[in-house]
């Protein structure tokens, strides 16, 4: 909303992002739209044309009467005319990029779809996008007049079914559909020949207007889309202000350049004002800086923004990725008004059941809301782990990612984050969007992964195989094999031991030089006493467990805070493998390690 100092005129301002595939004729109809519109900002002022205040680098604006709807739900503020924001992303990183930093002030998405090519690979990422941002859609199909004119109707029919069907299983299942041909002829032909369907598109546009939630609360953030300097008056920013507010006289930080500037003017629509809020689009002049400094970017309250090394969000992958998510790849990450690079490691809750194999491992399901914490203990994951069952039918299971970016990147708190693939080719039938999150936990220490990371308890564990050297007595067991001679088998002494027939021990420490340790068996199998000392048909008494046989073994980590990913510290964790003795009837024994005070891994042991 912007209110004129001198003549009081009150316009509200609404934002449409314009979304499609390369060469749909996006520009072209962002174009027609302004043009059309009789009012249009840069048609009546060449000046503010040619510096960008109303029309810039994929932004245009035009303004209309208001609808009789919103005139009635002005409440107590009443405004007397409606203005369109167009934002144009010309590039595909830079839509992604755009739309995802303006997320909080897009009040409605028009995705243009070319009437002859159908929904093409980025038609789907930008429907994507536009679902995590967008709460309205309107689908323009543009060029209809490359199709024959004999057939252009029904062809226009047919592409409207298909739109709605794809449309069915998104938010977006009843949004209107228009066709027009916003360029008659393509982008050379005459600028003489009149759009085809603009008018009508306006009006469906002000049908599809409601009143957007504006909140001037809060720090400021306005992203820059075009800087210049004004002789003798300081240096002028054009942009959209995604939250908060601003008014004269106002400091306002550009993180960028590390610098803090007073607000000398304000403009919105050609007219000073003293003020904007979250929403508005304004031209906003400070005091003299160097423009080429800051082409793009974003203005803040001082302090309010972060600069991170890496951070922790909360993940969904986007079902239409047909890749897999693995840790420790690398992926585009777009956060703020930034798309940079960054290596994701995977990790979710810890298992049902501790006892059962890694490999079989499944991430425990839970309520979405689950919040993060750093006083929990989380399960390292090899990757993005999908829906429970054989099929992968049910939901994902909560899950959270660390980033760990190339470059540091300066966003806000809990803003939305998309992962993308952006170097897969353009042309490929495939889907470059794959996992999108909110920003949870920031690091801001270079250092993070000595100062930070600690904090973070992530365990996983390891597989690795060993055999019992011998049985000593009733009660004792002696394996090798699993640890290194130069292992330190203090660390594992006191874990608690459970066989799969009935047994449980603990480990009593290393036996000799080599590597080898010993096990102290305390409980009973079935049979009333050590089953692994039990009579088996032909095999004497005491040799259940044969010399040379593998025993699987799962050992459970401490809770001590987890450094795993950056110490290099040991995993304690270990698995130790049983194969039946070709001379033994018995079943193979699995045995579970952990220390014996420990309540969480007791859980483990016992779901």
């Amino acid at each position: 909303m912007s209110e004129s100092a001198d003549s009081r005129t009150k316009t509200l301002n609404f934002n449409i992002g314009v979304l499609g595939h390369v060469d749909s004729g996006k520009t072209s109809l962002a174009r027609a739209l302004s043009s059309t519109a009789s009012t249009a900002a840069f048609d009546k002022n060449p000046q503010s044309r040619e510096r960008g205040i109303t029309l810039d680098l994929g932004f245009s604006s035009f303004t209309v009467d208001l609808p009789d709807h919103l005139q009635a739900s002005g409440g107590q503020q009443q405004y007397d005319s409606l203005q369109f924001t167009l934002v144009d992303c010309p590039g595909h990183a830079s839509l992604i990029r755009t739309i995802i930093g303006g997320a909080q002030i897009i009040d409605l998405m028009m995705l243009v779809v070319d009437v002859v090519k159908g929904v093409q690979t980025q038609t789907a990422e930008c429907l994507l996008i536009g679902e995590l941002t967008c709460p309205r859609m309107v689908v323009v199909l543009n060029k209809t007049d490359l199709l024959p004119a004999n057939k252009r109707q029904s062809a226009i029919e047919k592409m409207t079914k298909r739109i709605h069907k794809t449309l069915e299983s998104t938010r977006f299942k009843e949004c209107p559909v228009i066709a027009v041909a916003a360029k008659p002829g393509g982008p050379e032909a005459a600028d003489s020949e009149e759009p085809h369907g603009v008018s009508e598109l306006i009006e469906l546009l002000k049908k599809q207007t409601y009143l957007p939630q504006r909140d001037p609360a809060g720090d400021l953030l306005m992203a820059v889309d075009h800087c210049f300097s004004i002789r003798g008056q300081g240096t002028v920013m054009t942009g959209t202000i995604l939250q908060g507010s601003l008014t004269i006289n106002d400091t306002v930080e550009i993180p960028a350049l590390k610098v803090t500037k007073k607000i000398k003017s304000v403009q919105m629509f050609r007219k000073p004002v003293s003020g904007a809020m979250q929403g508005d689009r304004v031209g906003v002049c400070v005091t003299q800086f160097d423009p080429k400094l800051l082409e793009r970017g974003v203005v803040c309250t001082p302090g309010s923004l972060r600069t991170l090394y890496a951070a922790v969000i909360s993940v969904r992958k986007i079902g239409y990725f047909k890749g897999s998510l693995a840790t420790r790849a690398k992926f585009h990450i777009t956060v703020g008004h930034e798309t940079v690079m960054a290596k994701v490691t995977f990790f979710g809750l810890p298992p049902l059941g501790a006892s059962e194999p890694p490999s079989d491992f499944k991430p425990q399901p839970c309520s979405l809301q689950t919040p993060f914490t750093f006083e929990r203990e989380y399960f390292y994951q090899d990757e993005y782990a999908t829906g429970q069952g054989e099929a992968s039918s049910g939901p994902d299971p909560e899950q959270w990612a660390l980033l760990e970016f190339e470059r540091p990147v300066t966003c806000p708190s809990l803003c939305l984050v998309i992962g993308s693939k952006l170097d897969t080719d353009i042309h490929a039938n495939a889907c470059r969007l794959a996992f999108q999150g909110r920003l949870l936990q920031g690091f801001e220490d270079k250092g993070y992964a000595e100062t930070a990371l600690p904090r973070l308890r992530i365990y996983k564990t390891k597989h690795k195989e060993g055999q019992v050297e011998r049985v000593t007595d009733e009660y004792t067991v002696i394996g090798r094999n699993l640890f290194k001679k130069e292992t330190n088998l203090q660390l594992f002494v006191g874990l608690k031991v459970v066989l799969s027939t009935g047994e449980t021990g603990v480990i009593e420490g290393g036996f000799g030089q080599s590597g080898k340790f010993k096990i102290r068996v305390q409980g009973c199998g079935k049979s009333g006493r050590p089953d692994i000392l039990s009579h088996i048909p032909g095999i004497p008494l005491g040799i259940a467990c044969v010399p040379g046989e593998v025993c699987s073994v799962f050992i459970l980590p401490s809770v001590a805070p987890n450094p795993l990913l950056h110490t290099g510290r040991e995993e304690k964790t270990k698995t130790f493998r049983k194969r039946t003795s070709p001379t033994s009837s018995s079943l193979p024994h699995t045995c579970i390690y952990s220390k014996a005070s420990d309540t969480l891994t007791h859980t483990h042991l016992h779901v």
